[in-house]
C-alpha cells in the first residue's frame, strides 16, 4: 500500500506538471521576428519595404534600362531628342550618387533591424542551451545514482565523472575570449 501511495504521488506530481506545461504551449507562439517585425517603427518598416524592392531583378532591370537610355539619348544617337546631359553626364552622375547613398541607409537601417533580431536570436539559443545542459548533467546525476543504487560500480568512468561535474559558462567564456583577443 505504501509503494502506492508514493507511486500515485508521483503520478499526480507528474500529471500535474504535463497538464500545467501543455495549458501554457497551448498560447500562440510568435517568433522572435515576428515580435520584432511588430514593434518595428516607420523608419524601420519604411527600409524593409525598400530593401526588398530595390534589391529585386526588376529595379536591376530598370536601373539598367534607364541609364541605357539616358546615355544613348545624351550622346547624340537619338536626333529627334535633344541631349540634356552631356558627356561627362554629371546630371546622371549625381542622380546615380545619391541613388546610391539614400538605397545604402536603407539597407543599413534594415541591417541593423535584423542584426538585433539575430543577437537576441542568439542570446536566446544561449540560455536555452545553458538551461539543457544543467538538465543533461542532473539527468546524469540521478541515472548515475540509480545505477549506484542498483549496485553497478561507476568509480571506475574518468569520463562520467568529468560529465556530471556542472559546467561552468564563466570558464568557457574566458577561454573564448582569450582565444580571440
Amino acid at each position: 500500500m505504501d509503494t502506492q501511495g508514493t507511486s500515485q504521488n508521483h503520478k499526480s506530481f507528474l500529471q500535474s506538471f504535463i497538464w500545467d506545461r501543455e495549458e501554457s504551449t497551448k498560447k500562440i507562439l510568435l517568433s522572435i521576428k515576428a515580435k520584432a517585425d511588430a514593434k518595428r517603427t516607420i523608419t524601420e518598416k519604411l527600409a524593409d519595404q525598400m530593401t526588398s524592392k530595390f534589391g529585386s531583378n526588376a529595379f536591376l532591370l530598370f536601373n539598367v534600362l534607364l541609364f541605357v537610355g539616358w546615355v544613348t539619348i545624351n550622346t547624340g544617337y537619338l536626333e529627334f531628342i535633344p541631349p540634356f546631359d552631356p558627356f561627362p553626364f554629371s546630371l546622371l552622375t549625381t542622380i546615380v550618387s545619391l541613388e546610391a547613398i539614400i538605397l545604402a541607409i536603407f539597407v543599413l537601417i534594415s541591417q541593423n533591424r535584423t542584426s538585433k533580431v539575430d543577437d537576441l536570436r542568439e542570446e536566446t539559443h544561449l540560455q536555452l542551451n545553458i538551461i539543457s545542459e544543467r538538465e543533461i548533467t542532473k539527468l546524469m546525476k540521478m541515472t548515475a545514482l540509480l545505477l549506484e543504487k542498483n549496485g553497478i560500480d561507476l568509480s571506475e568512468d574518468p569520463e562520467l565523472k568529468k560529465m556530471i561535474l556542472p559546467v561552468l559558462e564563466e570558464e568557457i567564456e574566458r577561454e573564448l575570449e582569450k582565444e580571440i583577443l
